[in-house]
């Protein structure tokens, strides 16, 4: 494993990360209209005159063409608020006598889903967790080898199972640090990349960090070296195929996280 330290360890996601949400761009402004930069408007040509050679007084705002104090309305100034109404301002946020929403509710929150890929499909993700299973199997089982701490004991011809603490903590080290690396370096395990998921970040979109990528993969790992890899792996794994509305296992509920398809 490469010792380059993965970005966003600082617990907010880089500016860079190509997958954070971001808000929309502003549209274009509108265009001018007559008399504000436009060119060829018929109302942008010089008031007639009346013979003199002189143009009237403008303003229209009395008899002598001096608009009244305030700029011209009848009773001069508008009210403090610039709203233009006869009360002044609108209320604090826009709209109506209760803000944005004309029943007093208030705004819904947003989605946090909003602007990201669509959640993965379970059975893909627990396809990905077989494969990154027997990929860091292999090399628990080879260090295990190599250090007589192996689960399975060949004596003679028979084989016979017994559980070694040794090759569990091996096993615990190994996943866990696998799965923090590749999550908080890319979002992805091998065995994600190659079905096309992604963890992410339930609020933001963005790659987990170092924190949130090891507390997720502790709360999956730890228990399935330990003492119940078969149960655990179906419950916390499993727990995806019932979770609504963000499709999350245990582990993802954890480190608020989800799982999402980039293909």
């Amino acid at each position: 494993m490469s010792s380059e330290p993965p970005p966003g360890s600082g617990g907010q996601p880089p500016e860079d990360d190509p997958f954070r949400k971001r808000p929309p761009s502003p549209g274009p402004g509108p265009e001018p209209g007559p008399g504000e930069g436009g060119t060829g408007s018929p109302y942008d040509h010089p008031p007639p005159s009346d013979g003199t050679g002189t143009p009237p007084p403008s303003g229209g705002g009395g008899s002598h063409g001096v608009p009244p104090p305030g700029g011209g309305g009848p009773y001069g100034a508008p009210p403090p608020g610039g709203g233009g109404g006869p009360y002044g301002a609108p209320p604090p946020g826009g709209g109506g006598p209760y803000g944005g929403d004309p029943y007093g509710g208030g705004s819904y929150p947003a989605d946090p889903l909003a602007g990201m890929p669509p959640l993965a499909d379970s059975g893909r993700r627990t396809l990905a967790r077989i494969i990154d299973m027997i990929l860091v199997g292999i090399v628990v089982w080879l260090l295990g080898w190599a250090f007589d701490v192996q689960e399975y004991q060949v004596d003679g011809g028979e084989v016979s199972v017994g559980k070694s603490f040794g090759q569990s903590l091996i096993a615990a080290v190994l996943y866990i640090a696998y799965d923090t690396y590749m999550s908080s370096r890319t979002g992805q395990t091998l065995g994600k990349k190659w079905l096309g998921l992604r963890v992410a970040n339930l609020d933001n979109g963005a790659t987990p960090s170092v924190q949130t990528s090891l507390i997720r993969a502790l709360v999956l790992w730890i228990p399935f070296a330990f003492c119940c890899a078969c149960v655990w792996t179906v419950i916390a794994g499993g727990w995806s195929f019932f979770d609504r509305p963000y499709k999350q296992g245990l582990h993802d509920k954890a480190a608020k996280t989800v799982v999402v398809s980039v293909r």
